[in-house]
């Protein structure tokens, strides 16, 4: 069995708020085996570090999103200080290797989707200096400053032409405080814009080869490339419907995603991004977390060498993390952005306007909230 670190995208967290409302009392992780993840599974496939995705529907927009991540961010944190002889919380590179030498998990924590920072940078910060060390920019749905992967299907209307101003705020800042940019979910647009703006490496936390399977959830060869060129990394997302545009894969299916973008732009750039507990169904062969090194073995019997497994299984994201956190320290003297996001792009019922000092362009919308509730009712009657 392989034993090379393993820095991986997990949604373990999510599963401790659909079965327990979060109430970690009622769960033993030893035990627990309605999951894609528990600790000896996590012990048998040799996990090093986890990426836990503090992850909360696109349901909670303009709602409840910030209080209810807060939540997975809580949970993250009580699942390491529940079981210390396992979990190591990490919030740097170097909190990494620190938990490598101790034979621990580093546990850190990801923000899955922009609408969880409810369009505010102070919010952002926050989240970092609670642990989070990057942002998924979007989810499943547009947020009022980005467009994401639903807009290249056509199923959503596109409504910023990939980031508004307000989400190139977003980016700089995110490079300023040295969080990791996430553009698994964004739309192709957003994914160039990024690159073209970001001073620092991006990553894909969960995502595959477009060529592989055209699903829009994936990855573009052009946009491989330019990973390549910011010298990013693409983590492979093992959901069958992203690996093989099917409700069925297996783990050669999930190897040649592997061997594509390394034929494309490099094993530099290739990571283990799996989406477990985040997805309802994976490939044959890769049923749970335990199955990782199966995987490993499949790209050595296709003449992967060892370096390159290694880069893919870790040292590919410790580099772009340290180099996050270069850029980071190379900003030191910036100042925190503070301009916030424009009133008429973020007002609604659910949200009050203090601070803005001109609140005449929201004056006609509010008119017609009562109008625009009455009538989601009606059709959710009919």
């Amino acid at each position: 069995r392989w034993t090379g670190n393993k820095i991986l995208h997990n949604d373990l967290p999510w599963q401790m708020r659909s079965l327990f409302n979060n109430q970690l009392n009622m769960v033993d992780l030893n035990k627990l085996n309605t999951t894609h993840t528990n600790i000896p599974k996590i012990k048998e496939g040799r996990l090093s570090a986890q990426f836990w995705a503090a992850y909360v529907p696109c349901d909670t927009q303009y709602k409840d999103a910030v209080r209810q991540t807060l939540e997975q961010i809580d949970v993250i944190h009580r699942m390491c200080h529940e079981y210390p002889e396992v979990f190591k919380f990490a919030a740097s590179s170097q909190d990494i290797l620190d938990a490598f030498e101790q034979n621990k998990t580093a546990s850190l924590i990801g923000v899955e989707g922009g609408h969880s920072i409810d369009s505010s940078l102070g919010t952002l910060r926050t989240m970092y200096q609670l642990g989070v060390r990057y942002l998924t920019i979007t989810h499943s749905c547009n947020t009022p400053w980005a467009d994401n992967w639903l807009v290249d299907t056509g199923s959503e209307p596109e409504m910023h032409g990939g980031l508004s101003e307000f989400g190139k705020q977003v980016i700089w800042e995110m490079n300023r405080i040295g969080m990791l940019i996430d553009l698994s979910h964004v739309s192709e647009k957003v994914m160039n814009q990024v690159l073209d703006i970001s001073k620092a490496p991006i990553i894909f936390s969960h995502s595959s080869a477009y060529s592989v399977c055209n699903h829009k959830r994936n990855v573009p060869d052009d946009v491989l490339m330019r990973v390549k060129e910011k010298r990013g990394i693409v983590m492979v997302n093992f959901y069958n419907d992203y690996v093989t545009c099917s409700p069925t894969a297996n783990i050669s299916d999930v190897a040649d995603h592997f061997d594509h973008i390394k034929k494309v732009a490099g094993s530099s750039i290739i990571g283990f991004g799996g989406d477990y507990d985040g997805v309802t169904r994976v490939p044959e062969g890769l049923g749970d977390v335990s199955k990782y090194p199966d995987l490993v073995a499949e790209l050595l019997r296709r003449k992967w060498s060892e370096d390159e497994i290694r880069d893919a299984l870790g040292r590919n994201l410790l580099r772009v993390f340290s180099e996050v956190e270069e850029v980071r320290d190379h900003l030191n003297g910036t100042k925190p952005d503070d301009i916030p996001i424009p009133l008429k792009e973020v007002q609604n019922p659910c949200r009050t306007d203090f601070g803005y000092q001109d609140k005449s362009s929201s004056t006609c919308i509010k008119s017609f909230y009562p109008l625009v509730l009455v009538l989601s009712l009606l059709n959710k009657l009919l």
